[in-house]
């Protein structure tokens, strides 16, 4: 008969615990929705939603400081699909680029070896996804090609470099946080390195500002730092003003452009970048808990500020509802005010337990993650509730209200809408100077609460001790669980189930660290721990037998334990009827586990036992047989000679069966024996039957063995291992035996591998483990510390046939294969408890498949969700794929699929969220609004010259100032008045003076300029230049003569590289469209754009933004993703359709003209009709390809005469499949 071995499927895996204070800040949230996170050497990832470790990512040789996600900002399509790529970089300056998925290295890019300090994917241009910036200690900024590892140029600065941020709204505007202020670079290109070394500025520390020097009473805190002005300065300041630049952290705002926050640990400043000037200040009062960081968002101007007790804090910017008055330098309200709105559980923290991080989930920011240092992760989650409109605020605080719109379209009454889904449907947008609060019929006041959604937890401090539960038979198949006992340091013992590897039970058995753990069967194990010695060297000695259902646990061996010699081990026999119990410096004891009684006590003159092992062979078989056959007899005599013939022989085999069940009755004691060495190197043989122990034969030591460590047995094979790392196979059959040093020192253990006829055997040294098969005498496998892997091996076992689990140093337990190489593997083979929404982890194809199911359902009168109903050519497993995520949609968005309400606009965004698609999300959200205004036959208002727009449309309707140049031109006017309001109150030197009169000029102010230009002081140089423009401003008319020298002087101004001065005069006579021109042609792009936005009309206006849509579609430029956001801001829809067309967006093109139809934006005539149908035939043919004929036959259909021969082609093949009806 062949010897077999049953497996059960356990995927190799990682269990992870403590960080290491390096991995602090290596954890990113990506667009995929999936949070990486460093633990030592490893990389894991994790889905928030379920709280599972889905990934464990095993190659860099150091601990990990820094991962990111590759950003999702651009078309998806077969050829460039959802894929999961993440990079993370370690201490010895390696950066590995992974398929998370397959759990595979795309590349490797080793240059220096010191540790990276930042690094971040390049997003914003459509030339290549494939960019990754990395600040490479001490000063250097290196750009690398991720995808093929080769370093596009570097660049270094005289400053060290601690971290960086770009300007989400300028690609070319990057910021350097160094070790003593700021760098701007204004000329960042992925094409070349930056050419100047940067604008440097010096941080003077808010702490050495005077306001910090002199005591505030608590109350006055917030006055006095309103006056904290100036805090950029370009002279490096005194060695006393600065004693240490302790900015914890540099950020752009997304919110708002040309912002900038710092953070310190008891403020975080809000500077304009434009007049270098802090704009607001969010200060803790002195009791209050410091900063560690702060994570500003973009759909709303809030920060989530992270405090050193782990409390999560949520500050939104205040509204300021009053109308724009002539300014009072001591009106507090000029400021920008964070108002704390909510905050989460602080945590206890201890020396060994602090929070480490928080990271926000990029797409609906209305999540947080926090990190902390025993490698917990707790998943944060923000919720809003409606709150009754006469609720009284203790903080004095403005009410906040839910928004009056859900993906893009303004709410009605009765419809369905998730509240929860982002932070914008969360909260409405924030009201600026000038208007009114929002009086919506179907706004609420809302309130905000942070929820804890999931915990994450790791496995405590090493060391530990593991044990296997016994392994999987053919008898115990039913009721068999891959669990491992983990003891731990503190005393307590952790169960995992090694399929999901999640925590099964955690016990709190001992009150000192578990040396050893036994199982005693399938469902109980003995567990043992001793106390530090005390001065005669005796100790507490703890055997506990604890019953993993119940978590009872029992004292084994009752009263006995208080100062005696330490237990060095525990044995249970192969029958687990006996457990021998050895002691350092006292003979050994044998209890009988199911009685729990001491059998015996060896005598004194007990040799010292080094090693001992249990036999595999008992004669419980023969005691069986014997048993049974006693047992027919007694039947045979009491059952009549013609009953025993009716008797069937089912009745025996339900006995046996009994008898097998019970296994180990009470009433059998097999016989069972046990060999052991002394320090001599002797081997004992002993048999143990019921209380009696018998002596058997001695073998005397082998000469070429040192003192033996440990004793391994199966079957015929008996293995010795010594501390000189020799080992020693003897084969009982043939009674020949073989030494084989392996040099490595000490063996700390042997066990053999599970499973009938399974020879292997796993050997455990002092640095590292090794495999090796008895058979054959040969080594299979080998790890060595500092070799393959950089942790060091603290226990081993096998968890099944063929596969080990090593317990090591740096905190972790590894699952491995037999060749114990790194534990990578796919996700998608893995077996999740809960299903996890992500469809970047099916294949390229089907994630496709799924979008369009769940976009667009033409063939369909009413939407569902169920694959199986639709005609879909794909194989059966991915179907059944694509249908477990769907399953795994939470209930809330199910309904709103489900709901025909739901219009094709709103799933285009609500899919690109659910599958954080950062370049649909933005296209559809731009698309949404517009096509909505134009809809309604709304025109984008023009400006009148002064500047004070009406407000314009619905209250609040507008897009959000996160989107800049595309809001529409009143809002953002209002919003730049604001803003420069806001600079004027904070000036507090003659350049800030001046920046903000240029401003207003601009803009239109032109009184309000002249009372700051007649400001500047009679000592100041340009005392007589603004005096003379102050006059000029005043006096200017329209009439003809002084308009045209006006704009003379202004064109030679300009053509002799005073840029600035001559745009001022050509906006004063109202020139503003001449102006934008010039600064077209000088490369002002975005200032021409923020012009035209505030001084034009609407027709002047769009002129302007046309020829920047061609500017950015220039070969050079190469970003036609934001100039198609231009053109639909400009309502161009058919010149959208168009491009998108020629890009071979076919998908996006498709659903926008369906769209566009609905809402009668694009007119229809033979040459649009024309566009139309060869839109829809290719958008057929791409579903086509996916596998979605009942799609593609629609869009055939609608094509004309482009999709005939395509629609025949598909009827023909509907006809051939068995001509399936369409639903």
């Amino acid at each position: 008969m062949m010897p077999f071995t049953v497996n059960i499927k356990l995927s190799p895996r990682t269990l992870t615990g403590a960080l290491n204070i390096q991995n602090k800040t290596a954890v990113d949230w990506g667009w995929q929705g999936l949070i990486a996170q460093g633990c030592h050497s490893v990389v894991l990832v994790i889905d928030p939603v379920t709280a599972q470790m889905i990934q464990a990512l095993e190659r860099h040789k150091a601990n990990v400081v820094k991962v990111k996600w590759a950003r999702e900002n651009y078309h998806h399509s077969t050829g460039s699909p959802y894929s999961l790529r993440l990079a993370s970089a370690d201490v010895t300056g390696k950066i590995i680029v992974w398929d998370v998925t397959s759990g595979t290295a795309c590349c490797e890019i080793q240059e220096y070896s010191k540790p990276i300090q930042d690094m971040e994917w390049m997003w914003n241009q459509d030339a290549s996804r494939d960019l990754l910036l990395a600040v490479h200690p001490p000063n250097y900024i290196v750009l690398w090609n991720a995808d093929t590892g080769t370093k596009l140029w570097k660049k270094s600065y005289t400053e060290n470099i601690l971290s960086f941020s770009f300007d989400p709204f300028d690609p070319s505007n990057l910021a350097l946080l160094t070790s003593d202020g700021i760098v701007f670079i204004s000329d960042f290109s992925h094409s070349k390195a930056p050419g100047s070394t940067g604008k440097k500025v010096y941080i003077s520390s808010p702490y050495s500002s005077p306001v910090h020097s002199k005591p505030t009473p608590a109350t006055g805190a917030k006055k006095a730092l309103n006056k904290v002005k100036v805090l950029i300065t370009n002279e490096k300041p005194s060695a006393e003003s600065v004693t240490l630049n302790d900015c914890l952290q540099l950020s752009y705002l997304p919110s708002k452009r040309n912002h900038m926050l710092l953070l310190y640990p008891r403020e975080i400043l809000i500077l304009d970048l434009e007049v270098s000037q802090t704009v607001g200040v969010v200060a803790i009062e002195r009791t209050g808990i410091p900063f560690i960081q702060v994570i500003p968002c973009r759909q709303r101007d809030t920060l989530f500020c992270l405090h050193e007790n782990g409390c999560i804090t949520l500050r939104v910017r205040r509204s300021n509802c009053s109308a724009v008055k002539e300014p009072d330098p001591d009106q507090s309200v000029q400021e920008l005010a964070y108002d704390l709105r909510c905050q989460c559980d602080a945590m206890r923290v201890t020396k060994t337990v602090r929070p480490y991080r928080m990271v926000c989930s990029p797409v609906s920011e209305n999540s947080a993650a926090l990190i902390v240092s025993d490698g917990r992760v707790m998943m944060w989650e923000l919720k809003a509730h409606a709150t009754r409109p006469d609720t009284q605020y203790s903080s004095g605080v403005s009410p906040l209200y839910s928004p009056i719109s859900f993906c893009g379209v303004p709410l009605r009454l009765h419809q369905r809408w998730i509240p929860d889904l982002s932070l914008d449907s969360m909260i409405g947008q924030s009201v600026i100077a000038g208007e009114e609060p929002p009086k919506a019929p179907l706004q609420q006041e809302v309130q905000l609460k942070f929820l804890l959604t999931g915990l994450l937890s790791g496995l405590p401090l090493p060391p530990f001790v593991i044990r296997m539960s016994p392994p999987l038979t053919t008898k115990n198949i039913n009721q068999y669980q891959p669990l491992l006992a983990v003891g731990t340091s503190n005393g307590s013992v952790l169960v995992y189930h090694l399929t999901s590897g999640l925590l099964h039970k955690e016990l709190s058995i001992h009150s000192c660290e578990v040396k050893g753990i036994e199982w005693a069967n399938l469902t109980s194990f003995l567990s043992f721990a001793t106390s530090t010695p005390n001065n005669q060297g005796l100790v507490r000695n703890e055997l506990q037998l604890v019953n993993l259902p119940t978590g009872r646990s029992l004292a084994f061996r009752g009263e006995l334990g208080n100062d005696e010699t330490p237990i060095e081990m525990i044995k249970v026999s192969h029958l687990k009827q006996y457990l021998v119990v050895v002691f350092k410096d006292k003979p050994l004891e044998l209890w009988d586990i199911r009685t729990c009684t001491l059998l015996r006590e060896m005598a004194k003159n007990f040799p010292v036992v080094t090693a001992l092992e249990w036999s595999p062979s008992h004669n419980l078989k023969s005691m069986k047989k014997k048993q049974l056959a006693a047992r027919e007899a007694i039947a045979r005599q009491t059952v009549s000679d013609t009953e025993v013939c009716s008797v069937e022989s089912s009745v025996i085999s339900l006995v046996q069966e009994a008898e097998s069940r019970s296994g180990l009755s009470q009433s059998i004691s097999a016989r069972e024996h046990f060999v052991f060495t002394d320090t001599d190197g002797q081997v004992y043989h002993l048999t143990v039957e019921g209380n009696s122990v018998k002596d058997g034969a001695r073998i005397p030591p082998d000469g070429s063995m040192g003192s033996i460590a440990c004793i391994a047995w199966k079957g015929d094979t008996l293995v010795l291992g010594d501390v000189d790392g020799n080992l020693n196979f003897w084969d009982l059959k043939a009674r020949l035996s073989r030494g084989i040093p392996t040099h490595r020192g000490w063996v700390k253990k042997i066990r053999f591998a599970p499973g009938k006829g399974n020879q292997k055997l796993l050997v455990m040294f002092n640095d590292g483990a090794e495999v090796w098969d008895t058979k054959e005498v040969q080594m299979v496998s080998s790890l060595r510390s500092g070799r393959n892997v950089n942790y060091k091996v603290l226990d081993v076992d096998w968890c099944t046939s063929d596969k080990v689990v090593l317990a090591s140093d740096d905190g972790c337990i590894r699952v491995l294969e037999m060749a114990m190489k790194s534990a990578s593997y796919r996700v998608d083979e893995q077996e999740l408890t809960d299903p996890v929404w992500c469809p970047y982890l099916l294949l390229p194809r089907a994630s496709l498949a799924l979008k369009a199911f769940l976009l667009h359902q033409p063939w369909n009168g009413s939407y569902t969700l169920d694959v199986a109903q639709i005609n879909y050519t794909e194989k059966e497993d991915i179907k059944s794929l694509i249908q477990e995520q769907l399953n795994s949609l939470s209930n809330d968005i199910k309904s709103i699929f489900l709901d025909p309400e739901f219009s094709l606009l709103q799933r285009c965004l609500l899919v690109s969220r659910l599958y954080g698609d950062e370049s649909d999300l933005q296209f559809w959200t731009v698309a949404a609004h517009y096509l909505h205004k134009f809809s309604q036959g709304e025109q984008l208002s023009e400006p009148a010259a002064n500047g004070a727009a009406a407000a314009q449309g619905k209250p609040g309707n507008h897009l959000d100032i996160c989107y800049d140049t595309l809001c529409e031109n009143a809002y953002f006017q209002k919003f730049q008045l604001e803003r420069v309001h806001l600079q004027e109150v904070k000036r507090s030197n003659y350049d800030h003076t001046k920046k903000c009169a240029d401003q207003l000029l601009l803009l239109g102010q032109t009184d309000r300029a002249v009372q700051l230009l007649l400001e500047t002081n009679a000592e100041n140089t340009s005392y007589y230049c603004d005096s003379l423009k102050a006059c000029l401003v005043t006096t200017i008319t329209s009439s003809g003569p002084s308009q045209s020298t006006i704009k003379l002087v202004a064109t030679n101004m300009i053509a002799n590289g005073k840029l600035a001065e001559g745009v001022q005069l050509l906006c004063l006579i109202d020139k503003a469209a001449d102006a934008c021109r010039y600064l077209q042609t000088y490369g002002e792009w975005n200032l021409a754009a923020w012009l035209a936005k505030v001084r034009l009309n609407s027709t002047e206006c769009s002129e302007v933004l046309k020829r920047w849509v061609d500017h950015l579609c220039s070969p050079q430029i190469n970003q036609k993703s934001k100039a198609i956001l231009v053109l639909l801001s400009l309502g161009c829809f058919l010149k959208v359709v168009e491009m998108l067309h020629s890009m071979r967006y076919f998908d996006r093109t498709a659903l926008l003209v369906e769209v566009c139809l609905k809402h009668g934006v694009i007119e229809v005539n033979d040459n649009t009709n024309k566009l139309i149908s060869s839109v829809f035939a290719d958008y057929a043919r791409t579903l086509k390809a996916l596998g979605l004929k009942q799609g593609a036959v629609v869009f055939a259909s609608k094509a004309g005469a482009d999709g005939t021969d395509l629609l025949n082609e598909l009827t023909g093949i509907r006809g051939a499949s068995g001509g399936e009806e369409e639903q």
